[in-house]
């Protein structure tokens, strides 16, 4: 069987092809060339540039795409099988395909570029054949073997090309988380944090904010997720974050408002760099006052709250404030202690307008008088003293506070 694979004509005619077609490859640079310089003229002139190099690749193509056509042959009936080798030019291609995404440019051209290759190449090939009489079994193996290792080396590059895509969006990631935790770390220095940025071309703003979404609220981290390429998200265990650039700037608080509105988002209020970590602790202390309801906005903007904030960053202390300001109510019952606590808030609020009193409350105004009689006993002369109406305006303003 060996014998007769030796003295069979195909492969002698595909001998007889190969060297002639080897002969028409400088033709075949020159067409490719041709082609390619309307619209992709950078390949055109790397042919020019490198045609020795591309000669000796389009020579070691040609052999690779006789073996193919061999590989075919093989298959027909009384000739032995021999598998096909593996594309021992992947790697190359892999190779092509990445410095494709590196140096910036679509995948489409370079996959066009191959195309053109094989109809130019199997242009002379098909010439070729016929001039030395290959037969229509051959021919047909021929014309396989070519679009099946342009196939090839297409897959090749795509693949490339993607990998090189998707590690280099890894990477990105992890410089921009890399610069967002330290943006959030009072250990940074300006100058590390100038290199960070400068990696990822992100530009330093003069001020910027952060936002948090609690991180079992999926619609939040979604909505978060949405923002634009500007924003820096940072991976924190507790909290969802980014990291706002300009956030006063022309139009951007509504659009936060609008972007953010169903995330249960907290947006901190705007600083400059270095003073980002402490603004972080506010907006965290806003997120708990958030959980607990005492802000409700929907998203909550710090600096809208930042009087709360403050009233609220040590619950005991508001606590023994709030027992010591309303002392004079802890001997009554707790139905009348919660409306005199009512009455008292809505008349602090008012200074002292009663008939505004009676409308919010939804009471009559001899009622209204009735419980400021209560209050005048109870807290005396101290409903008239400026500094007593401000404690007292404190530790009602948030709700009224429960009776130990």
């Amino acid at each position: 069987m060996a014998a007769g694979r030796r003295a069979d004509p195909a492969e002698s005619k595909l001998e007889e092809l190969a060297a002639a077609t080897a002969d028409r490859l400088p033709q075949m640079l020159d067409d490719v060339t041709r082609l390619l310089s309307h619209d992709w003229p950078d390949y055109a002139d790397f042919i020019v540039t490198e045609r020795d190099e591309v000669l000796v690749s389009a020579t070691m193509f040609l052999h690779r795409l006789m073996k193919m056509a061999k590989w075919d042959i093989a298959e027909l009936p009384g000739v032995s099988d021999q598998p096909p080798e593996q594309l021992t030019e992947q790697p190359l291609f892999e190779e092509i395909g990445r410095a494709q995404w590196q140096q910036g440019r679509d995948l489409t051209s370079l996959l066009s570029a191959y195309q053109i290759g094989a109809r130019v190449a199997w242009h002379h090939v098909a010439e070729v054949a016929l001039e030395v009489g290959v037969p229509s079994d051959v021919f047909a193996s021929l014309a396989e073997a070519v679009f099946i290792f342009i196939d090839q080396l297409s897959s090749a590059s795509a693949r490339g090309y993607v990998l090189e895509q998707s590690e280099a969006a890894a990477a990105r990631e992890r410089l921009r988380d890399e610069l967002g935790n330290m943006l959030l770390s009072d250990r940074s220095d300006s100058g590390a944090i100038r290199a960070a940025a400068a990696r990822i071309d992100w530009p330093l703003p003069r001020e910027a904010s952060v936002i948090l979404v609690e991180p079992d609220n999926p619609v939040g981290a979604a909505l978060l997720a949405r923002l634009d390429q500007s924003c820096l998200h940072v991976r924190r265990q507790r909290l969802v974050c980014a990291i706002v650039p300009d956030p006063a700037g022309p139009g951007r608080r509504e659009r936060l408002s609008t972007a953010l509105r169903g995330a249960g988002a907290v947006v901190g209020h705007a600083v400059t760099l270095e003073n980002l970590p402490a603004s972080m602790r506010v907006a965290e202390a806003a997120a708990q006052l958030r959980r607990t309801n005492v802000l409700a906005d929907d998203p909550v903007f710090v600096d809208e709250h930042l009087d709360s904030i403050i009233v609220h960053r040590d619950p005991r202390l508001l606590d023994a404030f709030r027992a010591r300001c309303l002392a004079p109510l802890d001997e009554l019952g707790p139905v009348t202690r919660q409306r005199l606590c009512e009455t008292l808030a809505s008349w602090l609020r008012h200074l002292g307008d009663r008939r505004a009193v009676a409308e919010e409350l939804h009471i009559h105004p001899q009622t209204v008088r009735y419980r400021l009689s209560q209050l005048r006993e109870l807290f005396g002369d101290s409903l008239d003293d400026p500094d007593n109406r401000r404690r007292l305006t404190l530790a009602l303003a948030w709700g009224l506070p429960e009776q130990n």
